[in-house]
């Protein structure tokens, strides 16, 4: 007779780590106190997950630490699009570009990094599509070794919000226009993943470049604003 399972499937982040110690960061670092709420949102759903999973013999769950999305499908027909002024560097990127933003406003350039601004772990969105795709057939073939396994999902590259900028320009062929603000509340200095266990055990990888991720965030923005 065969066993079914509920499958748990949770779509966690990195900001679950807080301000690393070490870096690439694994998914056995210590888990510290989250600096923003989003943070703490996620830490706590994974606490709930993990604690109702190894209570019961019936539940198998997958946490997937995100880094940072970005892009958008390459056929420019599906996207991001936050209310407001957004609060992900992307869409403030594209809506700047696109003239919906009057100025781009780059949130310190006084950190402890090469160029003085925050570095991230940017992630084109189809590929973590095909991790959530590569997870999943995981859990479905049993192949899990507990019952609930974590996943970091990035590329294992780390590039700063002036690094994102310029690459958007350079990709793109166009000029922003920006201005450097005062820090902003709850966000890491830096961060980005050691994903050599979603490599290994999901048979999964990033494949899409910064590049290609700013075009298509651009290309997308384009059809949605009607610009030729």
């Amino acid at each position: 007779m065969n066993t079914k399972f509920l499958i748990w499937f949770f779509s966690s982040s990195c900001t679950v780590y807080g301000e690393p110690d070490k870096l690439p960061i694994k998914e056995n670092a210590p888990i510290k106190q989250a600096i923003s709420p989003y943070g703490n949102t996620k830490q706590i759903a994974e606490e709930i997950i993990q604690d109702t999973a190894q209570a019961s013999n019936l539940i198998k769950a997958s946490l997937l630490r995100y880094f940072n999305p970005i892009g958008a499908h390459p056929s420019g027909l599906i996207g991001e699009l936050p209310i407001g002024i957004p609060n992900n560097l992307v869409p403030y990127i594209t809506q700047t570009a696109a003239g919906i933003r009057d100025v781009l406003r780059i949130y310190g350039d006084d950190y402890d990094t090469p160029d003085g601004t925050c570095i991230r772990d940017y992630i084109h969105v189809v590929d973590l599509a095909k991790a959530h795709i590569a997870a999943l057939e995981r859990l479905i073939k049993s192949e899990y070794e507990s019952d609930c396994e974590v996943f970091n999902i990035g590329t294992g590259e780390g590039n700063s919000v002036l690094e994102v900028v310029q690459t958007f320009e350079k990709v793109n062929n166009l000029k922003l226009n920006y201005i450097i603000d005062e820090r902003r509340k709850g966000d890491v200095e830096k961060i980005w993943a050691d994903p050599s266990k979603a490599n290994k055990l999901l048979h999964w990888k990033a494949e899409y470049t910064l590049e290609d991720a700013l075009r298509d965030a651009w290309n997308w923005e384009k059809k949605y604003r009607g610009i030729h």
